[in-house]
């Protein structure tokens, strides 16, 4: 069996496969190739920012972390031991959950790993195909040929600075309503004029063209909306967005900011933070010249400025099954944000259904298909069965969810009673799975 890709889908395809005894080739074209996205040799490499989402299980994102740990989920396993303190999500350091995601893999006598660019779509075997959003020119072709047609989208990342060059007579320390570690968040405040000076600068500020990528009129994914991008909304967007200030009072004037950058640990250390949702397109002299006047970030090192890149995935309705394998090919199946799955453990989770299903499809058993009651399997049903005309990235919400029979008007309540009918209804699955 055969898994194109190392990301963060394809770690966790080659993972179940290896758990119920197969025998698996994983391709990766790093270290001898990389995207334009890509500078880490490790697998599953976080390119965007370094939190997982919310890890309670009243939230989707902690809901789908939590059926992923009944699957024996690789990628939840290693983050929850590189965890780094960001309130209610799990973050991690990012290069050390690589690095032990990588070497996880590498140990595992199962799993054969081959650097190698794979330009062909294999048809001697079955594989899985998780090569990701930023999918190498060559392959992308064939596989655009023979889907007919793929969508695209930019993605944007955010900066990191370094946590030793920040001015913290001016930030402070806290989580919004002290939920989670008090250092979880480190939070530059800024009062209306300080924003209104910020947000004039942002929105006039120059942005790398994108005239490179291979596409007339891109869309921009909601999730990793450049922060730019965001404020040409509205003067007030980003303040109902990543710089709102509820549940934060500033403890040298007892209010509350008229705004707020907050910064998240990028690594155990605490040494490199991001600004939590500055992803951004800006060119990077702007973006030093910018993100330096919020307070605080005077005279902030910059490790890593934002970059942004192109995303690019099939539409799903109309090419693939439920359970990720190719309508056209039984051999072949695909996993990760090339099915439209947006976010780091969305992706994953569609390698571990694939990763299965592949297993199933190789021993002539049902494919495994989830009850869309529960979160892998309402982005599965929403990949496979779709009914919108433009077929859109989709990650983690309860929204996807059918809503229970009884109805619960306290928003908490009905949310940990969605998360509850979910796992109850997964056991039965794990058991067969």
């Amino acid at each position: 069996m055969k898994v194109i890709g190392a990301g963060l889908a394809g770690c966790e395809a080659a993972w179940q496969m290896a758990l119920r005894g197969e025998l698996v080739t994983l391709y990766e074209m790093k270290p001898k190739k990389y995207s334009p996205a890509h500078t880490s040799a490790y697998f599953a490499e976080l390119v965007c920012s370094n939190s997982l989402k919310a890890d309670r299980i009243e939230s989707a994102a902690g809901l789908l972390k939590e059926e992923m740990r009944r699957f024996r989920s690789l990628l939840v396993a290693c983050a929850d031991q590189c965890r780094v303190p960001a309130g209610g999500a799990l973050a991690v350091d990012r290069n050390r959950f690589s690095q032990m995601v990588t070497e996880k893999i590498k140990a595992n006598p199962l799993i054969t790993v081959v650097s190698q660019e794979i330009t062909e779509i294999p048809t001697d075997d079955i594989t899985v195909i998780c090569t990701g959003p930023l999918t190498s020119d060559a392959l992308a072709e064939k596989i655009a040929a023979m889907c007919g047609g793929s969508l695209s989208f930019f993605d944007a990342a955010a900066p990191i600075v370094t946590a030793d060059s920040l001015d913290m007579e001016v930030c402070f320390s806290a989580s919004r309503y002290d939920k989670g570690e008090d250092n979880a968040y480190i939070n530059c405040p800024m009062n209306q004029e300080e924003y209104e000076s910020f947000y004039e600068a942002l929105v006039s500020a120059e942005r790398v063209q994108v005239a490179d990528f291979d596409v007339a009129n891109p869309k921009v994914y909601e999730g990793c909306m450049p922060i730019e991008v965001l404020a040409q909304r509205g003067k007030d967007t980003m303040r109902y967005g990543p710089m709102k200030p509820v549940g934060l009072k500033n403890p040298r004037t007892g209010h509350r900011p008229w705004a707020v950058v907050q910064l998240r640990r990028e690594n155990q250390e605490g040494t490199l933070l991001n600004l939590v949702g500055f992803q951004t397109n800006l060119k990077f002299g702007e973006q030093k010249r910018v993100f330096s006047m919020i307070p605080g970030l005077s005279c902030a090192e910059f490790m890593r400025y934002g970059v942004m890149h192109r995303n690019t995935f099939l539409n799903a309705p109309q090419v693939l099954n439920q359970d990720f394998s190719f309508r056209q090919k039984s051999k072949l199946f695909f996993a990760g944000q090339i099915t439209g799955i947006e976010g780091y453990m969305e992706s994953a989770s569609s390698g571990i259904l694939a990763g299965i299903n592949a297993v199933y499809r190789k021993r002539g058993l049902n494919p495994l298909i989830l009850p869309k009651e529960t979160m892998m399997g309402a982005l599965s049903n929403y990949v496979a069965n779709s009914i919108s005309d433009d077929y859109q990235p989709m990650g983690a919400n309860f929204g996807v969810l059918p809503p229970l029979e009884q109805q619960i008007r306290d928003k908490k309540e009905r949310y940990a009673a969605l998360a509850q009918r979910s796992l109850t209804l997964l056991e039965a699955f794990i058991v067969n799975g």
